[in-house]
Order: structure tokens, then C-alpha cells, then sequence
């Protein structure tokens, strides 16, 4: 997807763009050479505007049964992608923003954002993905004669970010080239001029727990977003692990923060009360129903959930993980069926097994007694 360049952009572009020494660019250009015929370029992540055009254009489906195309090495590339569930939180995600959108079309400053919050693992990622997608695709529906748009731009606040390596983070999503002489003006303003050219309306800001305003450079790239926000006309959301308690409110800078944008936190998935189990039982359906396995008997899943809680304290990022990682086996086993077995011999990460470490399995209370008197 090319993007048609403003005049300041192509401007800026002209500038002798920046070259490592060494043997790096021979490198880099070897390995481009490479991957330039494989459908996902090493170079190109979502964080640029062809991984993102790529993840939109994209639905994963698993290869149907007898087409030819049914082995054991496409279900297992597709079990390796991740595929995007209607969970609670991002069903709220898309329909706050999508009224933040609407709500912000007309104004000229102090436009209203949001910040999606909560610990690793809870989906936060997932959910603003989701949201950017469907926010695109409803464009180009709206819209289908501008293909040069790019409405939606998925960026990452790097770690120390400086206001001018996040303000380089949205010149290499568009593509734009940075010379080394340029300055965080340049390349904010050819940002800003570009955005602006191909109808950007929605900023996807991730990872912005790296922004601690309690340091100089914190508040100066929290400084760097504010002024983007103020530039583009565009409704920003972020996400972040624990956004308060890293201080992103704290201050004049946080306060402003806390008083423009709305706040929707994410959490693992409870399993006390019956409508809470309820809700479990119906994310380890759909999350079941995405498995690609031959001789697979629906409602296996749904039937341990209690077990699945358990194992993944209920985080969404550790169901997954269980569910294709054991369907994976279960393919190159060749029996094709979950089993108890498969998920017990997944291992997940630290904090998932912490947590079922703490939380024993409940015995039978017929079992208990029979053991305690042997």
C-alpha cells in the first residue's frame, strides 16, 4: 500500500536518509532480499503501514477438511496464529472508541482519548488490534474508492524513548525516510503533514507503561503525544501494564492525562459466581470452537473448565496459549482429539503456573477422607 506523500512530507523525504556504518546495511539489504516473496516480511511488523494493511486484509481460517489443503502443516500454522476473540473487553473497547471517534469528528483541540489498562496477559494488545481493524474495515467499506487512506496507525512507545524516537516510531509506520540531521521538528511536522494527507483518524498508541513522568524524558515524550494529539485530527488510545500505578496520572502532565481520557481496565476472567463461570465457560467454547483437529469432540474444553481456570488463572493469554499449544500436539501425535493428557503436558509461563501452584486441585471429599485414613 503506497502512500501518496504531502508536499512537506516529500520535502523531508528528499533529506539524505540516515545509514548505518559497517556491514549492517549489506546485511539487512540480504535479508530483505530473502523475504521480499514471503507474505509476512521481516521488516515490515505492525508497526509499519504494510504489516498493519497486511493484519487487516487478513482472516485466519483453518484449512477445511478434504480441500487438499487439510495437513498437519497448515492446521498447525494456523493454530500458531493468534485469532482474535469477541471477548467482553473487546466488545467495550470498540463501541467506546468508535463513539470517541464520533464525538471527537468536529473538534479542534482537546479531543477525548482512551486508555486500555491491566496486567500482562489480560488481552490490552488484543483488544486495541481489534479495535483498529474494525475501525478500518468500516472505512474502506465506507469508502472504497480511496485506496491511498490509512485511517488507523498502530505505533509502540519504545523503552527510554526520547520525544524523538517516538516521533521516528510514526515516521517509520508511513514509511518516511529520517536523515540523521533531521530534528524531532522535521520529523514531526512530515509525521503531521502526512497523517493528515492519507485521513488518519485513529492512533493506536502501545506499550506506553514505558513512560514514566516521574523522569525528564518521561514527561517529555508524554509531552510529544500530547502534541500529536493536538496536530492530528484523530481520536488516540493507548494501552499499558498498570498505567497508574506507573504513574501515567500523576502531576499536571497526568492530570490533564486523567481528565481527557476514558479508562477501561482489563482483568483475568473470575470463576466465582455462576455468571462468572458462565462467561468462563463461554470464552473456553469460542477459544475451542477456533481448534482445527479431525477427530475433535466439541464441548471437551467446556467440560474442564474448571480444570483450565485453574491451570491459566483465568488470563486469556494463557488459555490460548494452552489450547493451540495442546491441539498442536494432539496433531503431531496424530490422534487429533484433546485430551487431559495433552493439556497437562503444556508448560505456561511463570505466572500461570504460580498461580495454579497456590490453587491445588479440590478433592472429593469421599477421596480426602479415604487417603487421610490410609
Amino acid at each position: 500500500m503506497a502512500v501518496v506523500l504531502s508536499p512537506a512530507a516529500q520535502r523531508f523525504a528528499r533529506q539524505r536518509p540516515y545509514k548505518p556504518r559497517g556491514k549492517g546495511p549489506a546485511v539487512m539489504e540480504h535479508l530483505r532480499q530473502l523475504d521480499q516473496d514471503q507474505e509476512v516480511l521481516a521488516d515490515e511488523p505492525l508497526t509499519t503501514k504494510e504489516g498493519w494493511a497486511r493484519f487487516v486484509a487478513r482472516r485466519p481460517a483453518p484449512p477445511a477438511a478434504g480441500d487438499g489443503v487439510d495437513t498437519g502443516d497448515a492446521r498447525i500454522d494456523y493454530l500458531s496464529e493468534l485469532v482474535m476473540l469477541n471477548t467482553p473487553v473487546v466488545a467495550e473497547v470498540v463501541a467506546t472508541a468508535r463513539r470517541l471517534v464520533l464525538l471527537n469528528r468536529r473538534q479542534l483541540s482537546a479531543r477525548r482519548g482512551l486508555i486500555v489498562t491491566g496486567v500482562p496477559g489480560t488481552g490490552k494488545t488484543t483488544a486495541i488490534t481489534a479495535l483498529g481493524r474494525t475501525h478500518e474495515v468500516a472505512v474502506r467499506r465506507r469508502q472504497p474508492h480511496e485506496p491511498h487512506r490509512v485511517p488507523v496507525v498502530y505505533v509502540t512507545v519504545p523503552p527510554a524513548a526520547t520525544p524523538r524516537m517516538l516521533a521516528v516510531e510514526f515516521a517509520r509506520f508511513f514509511g518516511l525516510p529520517v536523515a540523521a540531521r533531521a530534528n524531532i521538528t522535521d520529523v514531526t511536522n512530515a509525521v503531521c503533514a502526512t497523517a493528515g494527507h492519507v485521513g488518519v483518524e485513529l492512533v493506536l498508541v502501545d506499550e506506553v507503561h514505558n513512560l514514566n513522568l516521574a523522569t525528564r524524558a518521561g514527561a517529555e515524550v508524554s509531552d510529544q503525544l500530547k502534541y500529536f494529539a493536538e496536530r492530528l485530527p484523530a481520536t488516540f488510545v493507548y494501552a499499558g501494564v498498570d498505567v497508574e500505578r506507573v504513574g501515567l496520572f500523576a502531576g499536571p502532565r497526568g492530570q490533564q492525562i486523567a481528565s481527557r481520557f476514558t479508562t477501561i481496565p482489563t482483568t483475568a476472567f473470575a470463576y466465582g459466581t455462576s455468571e462468572q463461570r458462565a462467561l468462563w465457560r463461554a470464552l473456553v467454547a469460542s477459544m475451542e470452537a477456533t481448534l482445527s483437529l479431525r477427530d475433535h469432540q466439541p464441548g471437551t474444553l467446556a467440560a474442564l473448565d474448571e480444570y483450565l481456570h485453574r491451570r491459566t488463572a483465568g488470563m486469556i493469554g494463557s488459555l490460548s496459549h494452552l489450547a493451540r499449544g495442546a491441539a498442536i500436539d494432539a496433531i503431531l501425535d496424530g490422534t487429533e482429539h484433546l485430551t487431559r493428557a495433552h493439556l497437562d503436558r503444556v508448560r505456561l509461563d511463570h505466572a500461570a503456573d504460580a498461580y495454579a501452584a497456590a490453587h491445588p486441585a479440590h478433592m472429593p471429599a469421599r477421596r480426602a477422607a479415604a487417603n487421610t485414613t490410609a
